[in-house]
């Protein structure tokens, strides 16, 4: 039997994803496997594709029908006696032959228009035979009207995100880890029951529950507190569930050689069956991260001073008293998923180590 352990240490990342069944060619199982990998690419990453790419757009290239892949802009050139840099235009005259103008104003179907070269002259072409000359931008002043249109209140929506997620995430962790712990190498009369009961409250819609726990929130003095968010949301089953399964893999007699050496209940869960659960905690932290970063229904009702919103609650509330300003809503919603990125990017690699050893050599 292979021992996955021992594999070839320079395996690239490239040998590794085009694996196949097939030694000469590739089998139709192969092409099976590659076409359904290719389609959960697609339908996974495109939305996240088109939202990161179209916060570089112009609000004019946003309202385009139909819409562009790739972010485009009008070209202009500045024009004698004209302050603002006027946009361009490919005009086709009666005599077929193309001229390259720039629009001064547009009424209805007809467009006023000026050649660059002799900006005394006008010229009244129609809109369909003007064609915008248009080229590749990338609107970085969207991400920079973001941070000075807010009056640096995203900073202060960024901590409050990053407060509420870290530490619930931690709290979450050990009170998880404890609950499994106690669950799964402890024996008590009514174990099964208290499992069974924390596992009940999953069919339990967080709806349901939304009003008495704001009143417990608000009888604590919690309401507009960042800490009213954190605390109703610290114990979850599923996190109890998937860490107890995982613990009941760990060796009974780890625990039994770490008593006859006399150490405490508190030593052995720290120092034996943490370190061991290290993979499962991984999986429980991401699954904390998501929720918490994402969570809007409860930070809606219990946060009720702006200075305490979450980037999710200063997303659905950006907007001025003209409209929704798209071109910053799609950058901002860029920048609030990166954190949640780079978070599954540094606990990936704990997920798969310690898979294949228990602890016992």
């Amino acid at each position: 039997m292979t021992d996955l352990s021992q594999a070839k240490p320079g395996l690239s990342i490239v040998e590794f994803a085009t694996r196949r069944r097939g030694r000469k060619r590739l089998d139709w199982t192969d092409w099976l496997t590659y076409l359904y990998l290719f389609l959960g690419l697609v339908v996974m990453f495109t939305p996240v594709l088109w939202v990161a790419i179209s916060s570089f757009k112009t609000p004019a290239n946003l309202t385009e029908f139909p819409p562009t892949l790739l972010p485009y802009a009008n070209q202009t050139a500045v024009v004698e006696g004209h302050d603002e840099p006027l946009p361009l235009f490919d005009v086709v005259g009666e005599d077929g032959e193309s001229r390259r103008l720039a629009q001064l104003r547009r009424v209805g179907i007809q467009a006023q228009m000026v050649d660059p070269a002799n900006p005394e002259e006008r010229i009244v072409v129609p809109v369909g035979d003007a064609t915008p000359v248009r080229q590749l931008y990338l609107a970085t002043e969207n991400y920079t009207n973001l941070l000075t249109s807010s009056g640096g209140q995203i900073w202060r929506y960024l901590f409050n995100s990053l407060f509420i997620t870290v530490v619930a995430t931690a709290i979450t962790l050990v009170m998880n880890s404890m609950a499994a712990f106690a669950l799964s190498k402890y024996r008590f009369r009514g174990s099964n029951i208290a499992l069974v009961s924390i596992l009940a409250t999953l069919m339990i819609p967080a709806t349901v529950v939304l009003v008495p726990t704001y009143m417990i929130v608000a009888q604590l003095g919690l309401v507009g507190n960042l800490w009213g968010v954190i605390l109703p949301t610290v114990a979850t089953p599923t996190g109890v569930f998937l860490l107890r399964q995982y613990m009941l893999t760990i060796p009974d007699e780890l625990i039994e050689a770490a008593r006859m050496d006399h150490a405490s209940e508190w030593r052995i869960f720290w120092r034996i069956i943490l370190p061991l659960s290290s993979p499962a905690l991984a999986v429980v932290a991401i699954f904390s991260i998501l929720s918490r970063w994402n969570d809007f229904l409860l930070p809606l009702v219990v946060l009720t001073r702006r200075e305490s919103y979450t980037l999710q609650l200063a997303l659905a509330s950006f907007q001025t008293e003209y409209g929704v300003r798209y071109e910053i809503l799609l950058a901002m919603t860029t920048l609030t998923a990166l954190p949640l990125a780079f978070a599954f990017i540094f606990l990936q690699r704990y997920i798969t180590s310690g898979i294949a050893s228990t602890g016992i050599k």
